[in-house]
C-alpha cells in the first residue's frame, strides 16, 4: 500500500496537486475572507502544515534518489549556475512548492490586516488575485488601497 502511494505521488503528480489545492485557499480568502472556515484553514498554520508536508516528501525522494544538495548553493554565484539548478524538476518543485506557501502567506496577511482597516472585501478581490498570480506586485498594489483606507503611509509595522 505504501509503495503504490509512493509511486503514484510523482513529481508530476505532486505540482497538479500542489496547484489545484492551493484554489480552494484563495477561493475562500478572496469570496469568504471573513468566515471562521477561512480563519481557521487559511490564515492559521493549516495550509501551510500541509505545504510543508510536501515540501519534506520531496526532500526525502530527492535524498533517496542521490541528489547532490550542495550544488544548490552555486546559485548564488550566477544566473548560469540558477538556471542549471531549474533544470532539474525536483529542485523546481521544491521552488514552486516555496512560491506558492510565501504567495498564499501573503494574502492570508492582506486579508488580516484589510479586515483591522475594514476594507471592503470586493476591493480587496483585486490585490488578491494578483497576488496569488504574481505576489509582489499584488502586496503593492494592496499596500496602495491600503493607505488610503488608513489615512496614513506607513513603511513599517
Amino acid at each position: 500500500m505504501i509503495e503504490q502511494i509512493y509511486n503514484y505521488f510523482t513529481i508530476d503528480v505532486l505540482y497538479m496537486w500542489i496547484n489545484l489545492g492551493v484554489i480552494p485557499f484563495w477561493f475562500m480568502l478572496i469570496i469568504f475572507p471573513q468566515s471562521h472556515l477561512c480563519r481557521y484553514l487559511v490564515t492559521s498554520i493549516f495550509p501551510f502544515l500541509l505545504l510543508s508536508g510536501v515540501y519534506i516528501y520531496i526532500l526525502y525522494r530527492s535524498f533517496t534518489i542521490g541528489y547532490d544538495f550542495d550544488a544548490n548553493f552555486s546559485l548564488y554565484l550566477g544566473l548560469v549556475e540558477l538556471s542549471r539548478l531549474f533544470e532539474d524538476n525536483l529542485y523546481l518543485t521544491l521552488f514552486w512548492t516555496h512560491f506558492v506557501a510565501i504567495n498564499l502567506f501573503v494574502g492570508g496577511w492582506i486579508v488580516k490586516d484589510s479586515q483591522k482597516y475594514f476594507i471592503n472585501k470586493v476591493l480587496m478581490a483585486v490585490p488578491l488575485i494578483i497576488t496569488y498570480l504574481i505576489g509582489p506586485i499584488g502586496l503593492f498594489v494592496y499596500w496602495i488601497i491600503r493607505i488610503f483606507y488608513a489615512k496614513r503611509l506607513n513603511l513599517y509595522e
